[in-house]
């Protein structure tokens, strides 16, 4: 699964840390955006939102992304991969609220076209429990994830295959946040 950045990054950091270290005045603002999204705890709860990026990776087909955020929701559900793996298959059979189906949903949605969204996707959403705040930030979630997803493959972002230096990212996530300071951090298992 190695595989070469279409440019030269002038760096070995994998997935979107070697495009950020590559550019760090945009990384700036994603790690921030990311931090936003992904780490409030008004309305939905950070497991839900990385479960929401999970998902909408695993549509957008983005191994890097998927596993990264998939092991970051485990951290957050203490552990429990199994979950995390039959939200990325078969969320509508998960053991999650109907809420965060609902949400999920839309996300798929929004990963689609942002057009694909329907008013009766909203009041589903609404129905479920979803407050205005959690509709927008499920939207807003998985836009920032289409992009990242196709920032990390559009230039061909290194992607570790050994899925055990996954945890040891996400744990950092997890302690720390997002954003620029893991560039200039030891990063875990290396």
């Amino acid at each position: 699964m190695e595989r070469e950045p279409h440019i030269n990054l002038g760096n070995n950091f994998p997935g979107i840390r070697g495009l950020m270290a590559f550019r760090e005045d945009t990384a700036a603002p994603m790690g921030e955006l990311a931090n936003i999204l992904l780490r409030d705890s008004i309305g939905l709860t950070p497991a839900e939102r990385e479960l929401i990026g999970t998902y909408v990776s695993n549509l957008n087909d983005c191994f890097y992304c998927d596993q990264s955020h998939g092991e970051i929701a485990c951290i957050y559900l203490d552990g429990n991969r199994e979950l995390v793996d039959q939200v990325r298959t078969d969320y509508e059979h998960a053991d999650i609220s109907d809420k965060l189906k609902s949400l999920l949903n839309l996300a798929g949605k929004v990963q689609q076209s942002g057009k694909a969204v329907t008013k009766s996707d909203i009041a589903y959403a609404k129905l479920n429990g979803a407050s205005d705040r959690d509709i927008h930030d499920t939207v807003l979630i998985a836009a920032a994830f289409c992009m990242f997803n196709r920032y990390v493959d559009g230039l061909s972002a290194r992607v570790p295959a050994d899925l055990s230096s996954y945890p040891l990212r996400a744990r950092q996530i997890v302690e720390t946040g997002y954003g620029n300071h893991i560039l200039h951090t030891k990063q875990p298992g290396t």
